[in-house]
Order: structure tokens, then C-alpha cells, then sequence
């Protein structure tokens, strides 16, 4: 056997079964969003490094993005994240849109990633945003789009959460601990990496960058404060809307969600997998009221989130909840070729069932019937029709019904209406 180029490191071949999951879970996402009345949209697979040199943070202009210069001399990326394509596009017809924009989209990234479970260097992601109006309402209404998704696929709150919090009500807390301004990122990125350390290396490491012993418990009595979310303002409204949504069950307050990423400025929030082996992050968003700005736009404010494929399809299998039987052969019907001299006949039938709006495969060539039966139940078909010299001298199709064994004989003009009452057999499609 010849040796196989193998796929790029990093990547995933989508073949039919999984590419029907792919497409379940777009759909379902689309609905998701849709039920909000939000619009779909798209941004190109390339963009400018200096897109996201402007605000996405080191890390990931020059150790995550796929950067080369092409024909012109010009430093393009493959996208690693889509908000700044967002700012742009939203920046370029500012003028011309409606607000509030509600828009979201689910397409490839990449990002040079170490692959591991649940981590590739090519994912798809579900992104959703509304920009032009800056309130805790439409910050819930992001978050309900994210809860809706997650009931719909049939998660439930003891196995993911959705947990939040809000950078200004953050900010309050490090001015009051006496922390400077200058040193709040590095702050907000040591209390990201909470989970990620053990308790002693962790406060360890905040010692080593200049946190006092007052300020670290300060920081400490911070985080495990739950009611904190009561002293701001904006996380009450916010909450309230939560409620009269119905969605309370799937959202928490937690102070330890500080969102490390530059542009977010107001809310944040990330949905978690706590009932799990191991407790993890399925996605994160918030508010980044700066970003068109720094692409060049009039400022706007904006909320949003991303999530990946990857993790949402290991949550979902570790829970059971991948659906089962998706469509992954669309054609339910299956046109034999009895002989050479029937081909034409099968191939005017198959045709006829189209235009009826059946989805039909027409076997290619002339083979023995019984390896035609095989592949139809291989693939899923549900019925096969059969047009031997005497249904072609008297106008007929023979239909069998793959999972019962049934077969009738029908006029070729009724065949398209007695597939149909087949197909609408319980247990049949």
C-alpha cells in the first residue's frame, strides 16, 4: 500500500458522518440565533496581521496567527478570531447600517495551536454580536442566545453553566485594594490562571509581580464573595433581565471570570463544564465597547461571544448527547438499473421523482439487483424502485421498502405520491 500524504497538523477531515454533525450543529446554532432575530454574515478567511496587531495582544499576532507575506510584499493572516473583522466590516458602512447590528456567523480559524484533545489548529466558531447599544438588557439577551443553544442540544445547568461577571465592577474592587491602574491587566491575567495553577504556585506567582500580602487577601475575600455582583449596578440590571428570561437556572455570578483579552470593557462572561471529568472552558465573551475605534471607526459599543466546535462536540459526546441517526445519506430513494437496455428508463424516473422534490440516487451502471439492494441498505435508503422490460412496457415502478421487505406496483406517474406515503410510515424516514 502506497504511503498517504497525511492532512496538515492540526486538522480535521470531515468525512459524510461527521460533516452531518457539523451541519446539525450549525443548524442548530442558526436557530438559536435566528430566534433572536439575529442576521448571519461572513468576513474573509484572510485578513491584514495589522487588524489584529491593533488590539488582540501580543501572544496572538506573533506565537498564535498563520502570518506570510503574499505577491505584493503585504503581512496577511489567516484569521485567528473574527471580532476585529467584525469592527472592520461594521466600521467601513457605519453610516449606512441599523442599530443595534445583531449579526452572527459560524466559519474556519485558525491559530497555531499545540493540538491536543479538544485544541486544533483549524476549528469552526459560532460567533454572535450586537453592536450600537450599550445596556445589561442586551448584554443578557447575548447570553440568553447561549442559553437557548445549550437547552436545545440538551444540556442542563448541573453540566454547563453559564458564569459572569463585569470588568468595571472589577476595576472598583483593584482601586479600592489600592492596585494601580498599570497593573490591573497583569492582575486580571493572574486571576485567570486560577484554576490553571495550584493554590501556593498561584500566590506565589502573585507575590513575585508586586501584590502585597493585604492586597492578595483582599483578592482572595473577592473571589469567593458570590453576592458581590449586588454592589454594581450594571450585574443587577443585568440579572433581572436574566430572570425575566427564564434563564436564571443557567447563570452565575463569579468574580474569578475576568476575561484576559484587551478589548473587553463591561460585562464578561464564559459557559463552563461543570458536571465533567475535568471542569473546563467551552467558550467566553463580553463587552468590548473600544474596538472600532481602534480599527478606525466612529466608537460603538459591542457585546459578543465565540464559541468553537472542538469542545462543544467533546461536551456533548461526554455527556451522550450527540444526536443520533443524522442525515447523513439525504437521498432516502434509490433507482436500480435492472439491465442495459432499462438504463434510460431508470434514469427518466429518477428525474421525474426530482422534479417532484425527491432527493433520488440512480445507480450507475447495470449490476445485479441484489448488489443494488446491498448498497441501498448500506447507505440508508429507504426505498429502492425497480423498472424491469415489463414495468417499462406498461408504465410501472416497482417499489420495496427497504426496512420492511414490502413491495407494490405502482404507475410511474403515481410512483413520487406512493414514496412519499412510505417515507411517512413511522419508523420509514
Amino acid at each position: 500500500m502506497k504511503n498517504v500524504i497525511p492532512s496538515v497538523k492540526g486538522t480535521r477531515d470531515f468525512y459524510p458522518e461527521q460533516m452531518a454533525f457539523r451541519t446539525w450543529l450549525y443548524n442548530t446554532m442558526r436557530q438559536a440565533a435566528e430566534s433572536f432575530g439575529f442576521q448571519e454574515w461572513e468576513a474573509p478567511i484572510l485578513e491584514s496581521i495589522e487588524l489584529y496587531a491593533a488590539k488582540s495582544g501580543e501572544e496572538l499576532v506573533k506565537k498564535q496567527s498563520y502570518v506570510f507575506e503574499d505577491r505584493g510584499g503585504d503581512e496577511i493572516t489567516l484569521r485567528p478570531e473574527l471580532t476585529p473583522s467584525l469592527a472592520r466590516v461594521v466600521a467601513q458602512k457605519q453610516n449606512e447600517l441599523t442599530f443595534p447590528v445583531r449579526w452572527w456567523s459560524f466559519g474556519p480559524f485558525w491559530r497555531y495551536e499545540n493540538p491536543q484533545r479538544g485544541r486544533t489548529r483549524e476549528f469552526f466558531q459560532w460567533n454572535v454580536d450586537m453592536l450600537g447599544v450599550d445596556t445589561p438588557e442586551a448584554d443578557a439577551e447575548l447570553v440568553a442566545v447561549l442559553a437557548t443553544f445549550l437547552k436545545q442540544v440538551g444540556l442542563n445547568p448541573e453540566q454547563v453553566l453559564i458564569l459572569v461577571n463585569d470588568r468595571r465592577l472589577m476595576d472598583r474592587q483593584f482601586e479600592k485594594f489600592g492596585i494601580p491602574a498599570g497593573q490591573r491587566l497583569e492582575v486580571s491575567n493572574w486571576i485567570d490562571r486560577r484554576e490553571k495553577m495550584k493554590p501556593q504556585e498561584w500566590e506565589a506567582y502573585g507575590r513575585d509581580f508586586g501584590l502585597s500580602g493585604d492586597q492578595l487577601a483582599n483578592l482572595k475575600a473577592m473571589l469567593a464573595d458570590k453576592q458581590l455582583w449586588q454592589e454594581s449596578q450594571e450585574l443587577t440590571r443585568f440579572f433581572a433581565a436574566i430572570e425575566a428570561l427564564g434563564l436564571s437556572s443557567f447563570v452565575r455570578f463569579d468574580p474569578g471570570i475576568v476575561r484576559g483579552l484587551l478589548y473587553y470593557t463591561g460585562t464578561v462572561f464564559e459557559a463552563w463544564d461543570m458536571g465533567g471529568v475535568v471542569k473546563r472552558s467551552i467558550l467566553g465573551g463580553g463587552r468590548y465597547d473600544n474596538l472600532l475605534a481602534d480599527v478606525g471607526g466612529e466608537p460603538l459599543p459591542a457585546v459578543g461571544f465565540a464559541m468553537g466546535d472542538v469542545v462543544i462536540e467533546l461536551v456533548l459526546k461526554d455527556y451522550g448527547l450527540l444526536p443520533k441517526d443524522l442525515n447523513v445519506n439525504p437521498a432516502p430513494v434509490l433507482v436500480t438499473v435492472f439491465d442495459p437496455a432499462q438504463q434510460a428508463a431508470s434514469l427518466k424516473i429518477a428525474a421525474r421523482l426530482r422534479e417532484a422534490g425527491l432527493n433520488v440516487i440512480c445507480y450507475p451502471q447495470a449490476v445485479k439487483l441484489g448488489k443494488q439492494f446491498k448498497y441501498a441498505h448500506r447507505i440508508g435508503a429507504r426505498v429502492t424502485v425497480v423498472i424491469g422490460p415489463d414495468e417499462a412496457e406498461n408504465g410501472q415502478a416497482a417499489l420495496k421498502e427497504m426496512v420492511s421487505g414490502g413491495q407494490q406496483l405502482v404507475d410511474q406517474q403515481d410512483a413520487a405520491e406512493a414514496i412519499r406515503l412510505i417515507l411517512a410510515k413511522p419508523g420509514a424516514s
